[in-house]
């Protein structure tokens, strides 16, 4: 992680600390002042905000730690478990403000709300709203999915603080007490907010599929390197935001001498580097479309594989006298084995002297047409 990332993360993060303290204070004061269980929990969710930050920031000085013998990949992945720490800090503050809003609504207390008090609860909204898309727009640029969550977090904040003005307007107007109602209202909404956050990071930590589009750019840098026919099989792993390992096949032509695909992986490796960040290992596919006989083979193959539901793409293929080498990217919605088995019989029955040798990948980068 760049210590300028980690400078400007940790800076967001204390402008979330300060804010969110100050408005926590002045709605426990009107809560206290008002008897309002609403605003209360408001307060409380305020400084579960703040404590969020804090996390954010340990979490991303934990992450910044240089690679080590213990886990030379780095330890980026610590900014997901911090996510998931504020999650589940979120989920509790919810959970603890819907029992004691649920309390309220069957035993309702006398409200006493000021004008005063409305006027605090008005400021705390617009700082809200304008802290939410402050935090949510640097968390973007910054590729922080802590601070998108806390950004996202603030703008909720700032309509459900928005309700408890509506509580108190309805109070000083017709003297009638929804305080219960709202308070277990916004509670639902912490809740909801808790346990959106914690899908991102649980996903990343399981090894959720990379983004189809950055896949699609990858590839597309691989294939600007001259000499590479086709990129394929493009497998990463996240090791922390912005931050990724991971393997590609190339495929070139098999007239092609050891030191010009050295020459062509060095390239590779330097583009998907300098762009993305992210260190490739190349693999090869060597390709023989020059033989008429080759190619003939390959076409009725490709049309056989492209014919079974399924197969969303066919490549590594390479054809000689008595062997046929043939990769087959199969849906996941589909059985993978009866798939190559249709399309080993097909095969057969056409060129009954040759060996085929099928291999089933998967599309880890998510970046092909799945019709299904």
């Amino acid at each position: 992680m760049s210590n300028s990332r980690k400078s400007e993360i940790t800076k967001v993060s204390i402008i979330g600390i300060v804010v969110n303290i100050l408005l926590s204070v002045f709605k426990a004061v009107v809560g206290l002042l008002a008897n309002s269980v609403a605003v209360m929990m408001d307060a409380v969710n305020n400084l579960s905000d703040a404590l969020s930050s804090v996390i954010t920031i340990v979490g991303v000085k934990l992450a910044g730690r240089k690679p080590d013998s213990r886990h030379p990949f780095g330890y980026g992945r610590v900014e997901y478990f911090s996510d998931m720490v504020i999650a589940l800090i979120v989920f509790s503050a919810g959970a603890m403000a819907l029992v004691e809003s649920v309390k309220n609504i069957f035993n309702p207390a006398k409200t006493d709300y000021s004008w005063i008090s409305v006027l605090i609860i008005v400021v705390a909204v617009i700082a809200k709203f304008f802290l939410g898309r402050f935090v949510i727009h640097k968390g973007k640029q910054l590729s922080s999915d802590a601070l998108v969550g806390s950004g996202t977090d603030a703008l909720f904040d700032s309509i459900l603080s928005g309700s408890t003005l509506l509580a108190a307007g309805i109070s000083l107007i017709w003297n009638i007490s929804i305080d219960g109602y709202v308070g277990a209202l916004i509670s639902v909404f912490i809740i909801k907010t808790g346990l959106e956050l914690l899908v991102n990071p649980v996903g990343r930590m399981m090894g959720r599929r990379a983004d189809g589009d950055l896949a699609k750019e990858i590839k597309a840098a691989v294939k600007s390197v001259p000499g590479v026919l086709g990129a394929y099989d493009l497998v990463l792993h996240d090791y922390g935001p912005s931050r990724a390992m991971g393997t590609v096949h190339v495929e070139v032509a098999d007239s092609m001498s050891a030191k010009e695909i050295n020459r062509i992986t060095k390239r590779i490796q330097k583009a998907v580097y300098e762009n993305f960040n992210t260190i490739l290992t190349v693999g090869i596919y060597a390709s023989n479309d020059s033989d008429p006989d080759s190619l003939a083979i390959k076409e009725f193959a490709a049309s056989a594989a492209m014919e079974e539901k399924g197969v969303m793409q066919v490549h590594g293929f390479y054809a000689d006298e008595s062997d046929l080498y043939m990769d087959l990217v199969v849906s996941f919605k589909v059985d993978a084995h009866t798939v190559v088995e249709n399309v080993r019989e097909k095969l057969q029955s056409r060129y009954p002297s040759m060996e085929f040798h099928l291999n089933v990948d998967s599309d880890y980068s998510g970046d092909i047409s799945d019709i299904l």
